[in-house]
């Protein structure tokens, strides 16, 4: 469709639908105005009717002499709803009405003193408009048919409509003439322009025309140059700023002045837990309110000092900077790794300190003693027995340590061949059963047919049973260890079952730590470094398998430590 074509139409459809809206609305206007203004008058006429309603009036007499002067329908109607009197109805007819108690009018003018209501009348079968005012006998009420105003609003809208015909030819006309004189000149810039704002900044209108169209197609040539060398910076900048921003291990986060987020590296979507599609409001961001202040702070003009918080089970460093042409900008650094090296390390060093002085004091003290020339023979012995004893724990806790540190740094790997898991076991069984023999302990293998053998390193297999088994028979005092092996889900299930003392539900999430013992004292007494668990722990997870315990309190402990069966 041509633009001279869709200018007549849009001329037309406007003019027309302003025609139609007017007459509809000036039409319903025009009809609530004067049905608000009879509704007055009614009730003007409804008191002055009133006022010649007496007791000893003939309340018929009364309505029908006002019906004839006002040219209106009259009703007197008592307070139990029965009409007395009626203009338009004489004493047999009147019998047959309906009781009017119910009457929409006449229960709003006994509870306000006035009522009315438009309606289709019962009796006379047309709209009626009724006004009744509240009387000491009852109610006077006045009606007149809606035919009449309804007449006055046709002639309105009738003459609206003529005037808005008349004004549509002459719309056309002009529009006509208009369209004629400028449509190929636009029809040109129009399709120029489309192409622009499809991101073809290579068009230009070729169109050289005096007056203001001319001075449009200049303009909008300029427009497009300068928009494709701003388009072409805006979009390397916006590369730059992406790239840059996706870089930093920071998350860095960017609010109009109005607290919208309008940039948002995907660090900070991680950290912050944030998927929403910019621009958002900042009442999506987690409502910490280290996070809520800072972005207060930074849109208020205030740099904000490094606040740490925590949040997801993460520590961030948060700080917030005012930006030079208002709003804020936001950023994080993730302190969690850092946090948690300083706590390891702090406790690392704590731990192998506690762990070290005990024997390093009992050292220090039986050497000093040693230095008296008159200690006896036998007790000399004694002494130089404990030094051994507390030289050989600190060679133990040193030599954990270098491997705990060796296998935690990466430097050891597994070399994995299958393994008889059943020779494994009953050759640690043969070191610890004289141990177990001297405290009255049972130990037993169980070795399922199907998990005979495993894939794992053969020194470290045999450390970790090992481990697992001398910890079972020091820490058990009656009863058996029993070594069980079981297929189960394509792995190699080794159990190491004891009965003894067992260990609380608090304890047993921490037993694999460096150092953790449920009774610190008694283990140090028993000779433990607090490093085994942890030594299995790593060596286990080394092989690609996993490590649980599960123990109560005087009812034992079962360790399960989970191999490849299969390489």
């Amino acid at each position: 469709m041509t633009l001279a074509r869709r200018l007549l139409s849009g001329a037309m459809l406007v003019v027309i639908t302003l025609v139609a809206a007017i007459v509809l609305i000036a039409g319903g206007r025009l009809r609530d105005r004067l049905v608000t203004e009879k509704t007055d008058e009614l009730s003007r006429n409804a008191r002055a009717v009133a006022a010649d309603w007496h007791v000893r009036s003939e309340a018929d007499a009364v309505a029908q002499r006002a019906g004839d002067a006002l040219g209106l329908r009259v009703t007197l109607i008592d307070t139990g709803g029965v009409v007395q009197g009626d203009s338009e109805f004489g004493p047999e007819a009147r019998r047959r009405l309906e009781n009017h108690a119910t009457r929409p009018e006449i229960i709003a003018a006994r509870e306000r003193g006035v009522g009315a209501s438009r309606r289709q009348s019962a009796s006379a079968g047309d709209e009626e408009l009724y006004v009744a005012v509240r009387h000491p006998l009852g109610t006077v009420r006045v009606s007149m048919t809606m035919q009449r105003l309804d007449a006055v609003v046709r002639g309105a809208q009738r003459d609206v409509l003529a005037s808005g015909v008349v004004a549509l030819f002459g719309v056309l006309l002009l529009v006509w003439v208009f369209a004629r004189t400028i449509s190929q000149p636009v029809v040109e810039l129009r399709d120029v322009a489309r192409a622009i704002a499809a991101g073809d900044l290579t068009q230009r209108p070729s169109l050289a025309a005096p007056g203001e169209v001319g001075d449009l197609a200049t303009a909008l040539t300029r427009m497009a140059e300068q928009l494709a060398n701003r388009m072409h910076a805006l979009q390397e900048d916006d590369d730059l700023m992406i790239a840059l921003l996706e870089s930093l291990e920071e998350g860095v986060l960017a609010l109009s002045p109005s607290g919208s987020v309008v940039r948002i590296n995907e660090r900070a979507r991680g950290l912050l837990n944030v998927s929403a599609p910019l621009p958002f409001g900042r009442e999506l961001l987690p409502r910490e309110y280290a996070i809520r202040a800072a972005i207060d702070q930074a849109l208020d003009g205030h740099a904000t000092p490094t606040a740490e918080v925590s949040l997801n089970d993460r520590t961030l460093a948060i700080t917030s900077r005012p930006l030079p042409t208002a709003g804020a900008v936001l950023t994080l650094l993730d302190l969690t790794v850092l946090r948690r090296l300083e706590t390891i390390r702090r406790d690392f060093v704590a731990n192998v300190s506690h762990e070290l002085k005990t024997p390093l004091t009992a050292v220090s003290g039986f050497a000093e003693t040693l230095l008296d020339d008159t200690i006896p023979p036998a007790q000399r012995q004694r002494f130089v027995e404990t030094i051994r004893d507390n030289a050989m724990r600190m060679q133990r806790i040193v030599d954990d340590l270098l491997d705990l540190s060796r296998i935690e740094s990466g430097g050891w790997r597994p070399n994995v061949t299958s393994v008889d898991v059943s020779a494994v076991i009953a050759s640690v069984m043969a070191e610890v059963g004289a141990r177990a023999t001297v405290k009255g302990l049972q130990v037993v293998a169980d070795i399922g047919s199907d998990a005979v053998r495993l894939q794992a390193d053969p020194t470290a297999i045999r450390q970790v049973i090992a481990n697992l088994v001398e910890n079972a028979v020091q820490y058990t005092t009656t009863g058996s260890v029993t070594l069980r092996t079981r297929a189960q889900g394509g792995m190699v299930r080794l159990d190491v079952i004891d009965t003894g003392v067992g260990i609380a539900a608090e304890h047993l999430p921490r037993i694999f730590e460096r150092f953790y013992r449920v009774d610190a004292g008694r283990s140090r007494e028993q000779g433990g470094t607090g490093l085994g668990l942890a030594i299995v722990r790593h060596l286990v997870d080394a092989h690609g398998g996993r490590v649980e315990a599960v123990s109560r309190p005087g009812a034992g402990t079962t360790i399960s430590a989970w191999f490849p069966a299969k390489a």
